[in-house]
């Protein structure tokens, strides 16, 4: 929690204490020990009431708070249009003479919530069609484009997004901190000798990305003095673009679940954009280590995917050819099962000596 909302929250509760105290105490009956106590343990409640409110709209950005105001202010002047129609008509008709004046306000009542509620629900309804500008605040369509992609420096050490910024994918969405950049350039100074080529990598990335026209990147100079870790920064920045993260931090996905921020993983979305082997197709691969099954070996792909060749246990530490007979998907991912190719053709052969004696009978 930053320094300056435990010091709104810190100072709101005390005000609510004041007020409350200062309340009671005016009041001449009951002792003023009494009474003071009183404010202070109501100014309490209420203002663990207001933090608990802050805590339950945490989520709730800018532009939806905005809109759900205007919300309330067009539902307000509905009810109170339909209450002066109604007043019009009880004094063209005078039907006021027959109904009793407690009718007339449970009425009055009921329009003005049906107005409010109904301007207000049309209001959140059409918040994608409502164009509004006023000074510091900005309303656009949330249809108008998508959203846009923060990237982080674990992106930008991985020269993959290189290549998936070119397909035109990412055009206009592409946002680079420049916190993030200051801190890159800090660690290409005073870092590690590895922290020093990360960072440097991650610089070169960012010009390669800046050299591709159609892309558009842009970068944001806001910053958050009062936050300390990248990773806090990104999170609030992303809060307030209304923005999604993209990363190929662990850490930072599991930060970002709990703050309610969407986060796309560049391994995933690479995992996803690979081609599926199909039964029957050949490939290379280096048995690392014995399976679960007797004669069975395991080895890996490149991108982490577990081969499972029936047969490669005879040839760990080497490279073989397998056939590829099926493809499972798992919670941890894809798995492979293979054949190594010379328990294919000792399974071609024993096929054949089946045939022979089948011939010879």
């Amino acid at each position: 929690m930053n320094i300056s909302l435990t010091f709104m929250r810190t100072l709101f509760v005390v005000l609510s204490i004041f007020f409350m105290t200062t309340f009671m105490l005016s009041n001449p009956s009951g002792s003023a020990h009494v009474n003071a106590l009183i404010g202070i343990l109501i100014g309490l409640i209420f203002g663990f009431l207001l933090i608990g409110f802050d805590v339950a709209f945490k989520r709730f950005n800018l532009r939806s708070f905005n809109i759900a105001i205007i919300g309330i202010f067009i539902g307000y002047l509905m009810g109170q249009a339909l209450v002066l129609v109604f007043d019009a008509i009880l004094e063209i008709s005078r039907i006021s003479i027959i109904l009793q004046p407690q009718t007339l306000e449970i009425i009055k009542i009921a329009l003005f919530l049906f107005g409010t509620y109904l301007g207000t629900i049309m209001t959140l309804r059409a918040s994608d069609e409502l164009y509004v500008s006023i000074p510091f605040v900005k309303f656009s369509p949330t249809t108008e484009k998508k959203k846009d992609l923060i990237i982080d420096s674990s992106v930008l050490a991985d020269a993959r997004i290189i290549d998936a910024a070119a397909t035109g994918l990412l055009d206009h969405q592409l946002v680079v901190p420049r916190f993030v950049i200051k801190e890159l350039y800090a660690l290409s100074e005073i870092g590690d000798e590895f922290s020093k080529s990360k960072a440097r990598r991650c610089l070169e990335v960012i010009k390669k990305l800046e050299a591709i026209p159609e892309l558009e990147l842009r970068f944001n100079d806001t910053d958050f003095p009062d936050v300390k870790d990248t990773q806090g920064k990104l999170l609030r920045l992303a809060r307030l673009l209304d923005a999604n993260l993209l990363t190929a931090d662990i850490s930072r996905i599991q930060m970002a679940s709990i703050e309610g921020i969407r986060v796309i993983n560049i391994h995933t979305l690479s995992n996803a954009l690979k081609p599926l082997m199909q039964a029957g197709e050949y490939i290379k691969i280096k048995i690392q280590r014995y399976g679960k099954e007797p004669r069975q070996g395991v080895g890996y792909l490149e991108d982490g995917t577990m081969v499972v060749v029936n047969g490669g246990g005879n040839y760990i530490g080497e490279m073989i050819d397998a056939k590829v007979l099926s493809v499972k998907h798992t919670t941890s991912g894809r798995m492979i099962f293979c054949n190594a190719m010379d328990e294919e053709s000792l399974s071609e052969e024993e096929y054949d000596e089946d045939e022979d004696l089948n011939d010879e009978r």
